[in-house]
């Protein structure tokens, strides 16, 4: 029993950190931490500019494009009312995984969308100059076990979620809380 306890415990604290760190990068792109006169969040720059990407043996100062979905992202970004949505759902994205993460409600729901996000974070910046392994590529599999492990089960609001009877009835909503 002191085993689950302790397993419970450690992911409730890699659910809340991982939660904390999706509800700052969120609010940052709001209230722009730290700086004095800060333009309003767009991702248009970083869909045209830092998607280039980065691998092993190609020198950065050369500017070669060695992402192959760099044309997919550069698109993107040309599109205004694409990229209203778009920053949109990025700040508001960090911003709803963070809090139901730190929260524990519907748990597995929201670490399946930071997933989601920090894969496709990864295959955009496509920083692979030291590895594959980087920041997106962290922040997705940390996700992915906390949907995988229910982490919201523990210490969560999801624990107290599961056992009404509306949950009982319907089993599928497992597959979002937990």
């Amino acid at each position: 029993m002191d085993a689950t306890r302790n397993l419970g415990k450690g992911l409730a604290v890699l659910r809340v950190a991982l939660g904390a760190g999706f509800l700052y990068a969120g609010l940052d792109k709001v209230l722009h931490f730290g700086e004095v006169a800060a333009k309003p969040f767009d991702a248009a720059g970083f869909l045209k500019f830092a998607t280039a990407g980065t691998a092993p043996g190609v020198d950065a100062a050369s500017k070669a494009v060695v992402n192959p979905t760099n044309g997919f992202w550069v698109s993107l970004a040309a599109n205004a009312d694409l990229m209203s949505a778009i920053n949109f759902l990025v700040v508001f994205g960090e911003i709803a995984i963070g809090v139901a993460l730190i929260l524990g409600l519907a748990t597995r729901f929201a670490a399946v969308m930071g997933t989601l996000m920090m894969g496709l974070f990864w295959i955009a910046s496509w920083d692979f100059a030291h590895g594959l392994v980087n920041e997106q590529f962290l922040y997705a599999v940390v996700a992915g076990f906390l949907a995988y492990a229910g982490a919201g089960e523990y210490y969560g609001l999801d624990a107290i979620i599961e056992r009404t009877a509306t949950v009982r009835n319907s089993p599928a909503l497992k597959y979002v809380l937990g």
